[in-house]
């Protein structure tokens, strides 16, 4: 997949890279994962809110609902800008200054009295969230030898899944006592906490120092290789999107749960979700061929997506059979990153800012999908398309296989 270096002047090899064997500092991938579990808070945990915050703004429900399109949107657009931006002008900028605005923007969600000013405060926080992550995932895999590539990056990926399984319980907590505002608030104080780790974590510079003497080849980051991975990131998310969005929901419906009896087993979905991520990080660093890996886990995944939605014998049984499915989703995820991370250091920013457009267009295509499928065939319709899905994405993986992924 790289595009040969003698073909492209800003590719050429700086003499700081990294030995192939190389892994990031410990405290740097715990600082990765704090700024991902800071940048998806930042959304996620205004689940628990929907009620009070249209109540308290004068809204309805599915008004707030679409802060969440408000938020991935603007988080897609800022993530290929700024993965531009890094490319010339050095990630660390990005990687320190995306937080301490999303702090901004998260205080600011907080003390705003219309729906008007939470929507444009949340545009500013995703917007914010994109800058950071694109250029922090550049960062680590910059950082990291091509064979510890996939397990560093698969700390950062952990940040979103500690979302789901610490961030949203907390957060309804901190809610119970303090409010939507204070939740919010306490948001915002954990991106200046997390902009302070960043700052120490990244001093020492990564890869070239400066910005490169050349122009980045911005050809180079749209090439058909890089399109096709970015489509299969897009399909990925959408099946990843099409459980995770609507998983609570297909639990009330088909078993009558209430809000309190779905905390454990979201616990238990996200948890399948973080041991994924790691087995997938292993996997991807020490099989040799990473799209064949990702081409297997979707797979699989699509396999146990018509199970779980095809066949309810119980609740326990349903929980177990989303535990193995979203790990199995997982498993591919970090090969499918360290494969767009093989392209040259300095359109990495770049790739790494498309990738992340790529997931929001995902998300809000399982929101825009899953409605549409549970309007006309009900959640039995969930497992043949996320199947259909996940068949196609692996299907884009063994095509002409790029060289090194």
């Amino acid at each position: 997949m790289p595009i040969p270096q003698d073909q492209n002047p800003a590719a050429q090899k700086p003499a700081s890279s990294p030995a192939p064997d190389e892994r990031p500092p410990l405290i740097l991938l715990l600082s990765a994962c704090l700024g991902m579990f800071a940048a998806t808070c930042s959304g996620t945990t205004r689940a628990p809110f929907l009620i009070d915050m249209a109540r308290d703004l004068a809204t309805s429900i599915p008004v707030i609902a679409n802060l969440f399109v408000v938020t991935a949107t603007a988080w897609g657009f800022a993530s290929v800008l700024s993965g531009m931006g890094s490319d010339r002008w050095g990630r660390r900028p990005f990687i320190v200054g995306g937080p301490i605005v999303l702090a901004i923007a998260m205080a600011g969600v907080a003390t705003a009295e219309t729906f008007l000013g939470v929507a444009l405060w949340g545009a500013v926080s995703g917007g914010s969230a994109g800058t950071f992550v694109s250029a922090l995932f550049a960062e680590v895999s910059i950082r990291a030898g091509s064979r510890q590539r996939g397990r560093a990056l698969s700390w950062v990926m952990s940040g979103q899944s500690l979302t789901l399984v610490i961030g949203v319980p907390l957060a309804a907590l901190i809610g119970s006592q303090i409010g939507w505002r204070g939740a919010n608030a306490c948001v915002a104080a954990l991106s200046l906490v997390t902009a302070a780790a960043l700052f120490f974590t990244t001093i020492r510079p990564a890869g070239t120092a400066k910005p490169p003497v050349f122009r980045p080849d911005y050809r180079a980051a749209f090439s058909l290789t890089v399109l096709r991975l970015l489509g299969m990131s897009v399909i990925e998310r959408i099946c990843y999107g099409l459980t995770a969005v609507y998983f609570a929901t297909f639990l009330q419906s088909s078993y009558g749960l209430t809000l309190a009896e779905l905390a454990l087993p979201l616990a238990v979905f996200a948890s399948g979700n973080i041991l994924g991520t790691g087995i997938g990080g292993q996997l991807a660093d020490r099989l040799r061929n990473r799209l064949r890996t990702f081409a297997v886990a979707m797979a699989l995944s699509g396999g146990a997506a018509i199970v779980l939605f095809g066949w309810h014998p119980g609740l326990v049984t349903s929980v177990a059979l989303a535990f193995v499915y979203v790990l199995l989703n997982a498993l591919g995820r970090p090969s499918l990153m360290a494969a767009l991370a093989e392209v040259p250091e300095q359109i990495r920013g770049t790739v790494m800012g498309l990738n992340g457009t790529s997931a929001s267009i995902g998300w809000i295509g399982a929101a825009a999908l899953g409605g549409w499928m549970y309007a006309g065939f009900g959640f039995e319709g969930f497992g043949p398309l996320t199947a259909i899905l996940a068949l196609g994405s692996a299907a884009l993986a063994l095509g002409r296989l790029p060289v090194r992924a």
